[in-house]
């Protein structure tokens, strides 16, 4: 049809003589172009507006127990009030992500987009201050300045050190566990992978097998070895345990990323003078710092929220982790404060916040190296 209304508009056109022929076949495909791209629009922006309500559908579950932990953090233990502030708290969040999605929808439009955002956050904060300042406190934070928080109804602070002595702990733990397990298995994931040797397709099945094995089936046999090396309550046999666990996964995913580098690149370098440790340092690696920071980041994450055998292995609670330090403050003879409990949750949610802020990147990177071997 749209054919054939071109083709009767071009003999329309050719009795107006051959100036108003060209105006006039010109001024119809414009017109023709631009209903084309106004349609291409309009589909585009509504199937990118499906998408967007799809997932922020998706999103909201898992968003809402989030904005209910920082709004019973920063109130009183007044339930009334806890409810007040975290429907004001999502109708501000709703309001800075549909502002945020006005922004990048309009993105190519804007002369200065970051004048837009600033106004979006100024606006922001002003609901912020209006709507919610009058509501909060930072009283069930005092856990942070205060050793001695019994006085409002944590019985048990005679066990508890402080918190920071427990953030201490965790970082100590997973900062080592991370390190033991990258530098261990960057070596052993290169030699699967370049190195042809008996038995190497059995290790690999067994690193699958190891990996597979559920860990908690082994915590009485890893209780009585770590009881007669003399490791039993110290923070160093919890890492040697973690980190023992957590190898078979990072080598099989490091393999694959080393099996995606080519061969070729390597032997080049060791052509050209280079030894095959100097190939491996200055030419592989680079190659697979991805893999390695995704790996690293990982493994961080799993030292950070370990707490079965945390609880089970460290007797001595001087030493205890945040996923303790919050069991305790949770455990509490007269009743729960969930406000304090909150608040603890926050302190140990945001390291995670922050490292997974900077490297989601190299994660979602991982399905590249992953499949490849």
């Amino acid at each position: 049809m749209a054919c054939q209304q071109y083709a009767r508009d071009i003999r329309r056109a050719e009795n107006r003589g051959i100036v108003m022929s060209r105006v006039q076949t010109t001024s119809v495909a414009t017109s023709k172009w631009a209903r084309l791209e106004r349609r291409g629009t309009v589909n585009r922006v509504g199937f990118l507006s499906v998408v967007i309500l799809f997932l922020t559908l998706i999103s909201v579950p898992i968003l809402l127990p989030y904005l209910w932990l920082l709004a019973k953090s920063l109130t009183t233990s007044d339930a009334s009030i806890s409810r007040l502030v975290l429907w004001r708290t999502s109708a501000i969040a709703g309001v800075a992500y549909l502002g945020a999605i006005v922004l990048a929808f309009m993105a190519e439009r804007l002369r200065r987009p970051i004048l837009s955002w600033s106004a979006l956050g100024i606006i922001v904060l002003l609901l912020v201050m209006i709507f919610l300042m009058p509501y909060l406190t930072l009283h069930n934070y005092r856990f942070l300045w205060l050793r001695d928080i019994a006085n409002t109804g944590t019985t048990r602070v005679d066990l508890m050190p402080s918190v920071w002595t427990a953030l201490g702990s965790s970082l100590i733990f997973a900062v080592s566990q991370t390190l033991i397990v990258t530098i261990v298995a960057t070596p052993a994931a290169y030699a699967l992978s370049r190195f042809a040797f008996a038995g190497r397709e059995n290790f690999l099945r067994g690193l699958l097998l190891l990996h597979a094995f559920p860990a908690l089936a082994l915590t009485i046999a890893i209780f009585i070895q770590l009881h007669y090396m003399g490791l039993l309550n110290h923070l160093s046999g919890v890492v040697m345990v973690m980190s023992a666990l957590e190898l078979p996964y990072a080598i099989f995913v490091l393999k694959g990323f080393f099996d995606g580098v080519p061969w070729d690149i390597e032997m080049s370098a060791v052509t050209d003078g280079a030894t095959r440790f100097q190939a491996f340092r200055m030419v592989v690696l680079p190659q697979v710092r991805s893999g390695l920071i995704a790996i690293a980041t990982f493994t961080f994450l799993r030292g950070w929220e370990e707490y079965v055998f945390v609880q089970t292995l460290l007797i001595d609670k001087s030493q205890m982790t945040m996923s303790l330090y919050l069991f305790f403050v949770a455990q509490d003879n007269t009743g729960a404060d969930y406000g304090m409990i909150a608040a603890v949750g926050i302190i140990y949610l945001l390291p995670v916040l922050v490292l997974y802020t900077f490297t989601q990147k190299y994660i979602t990177q991982m399905s590249f190296g992953g499949i490849k071997g």
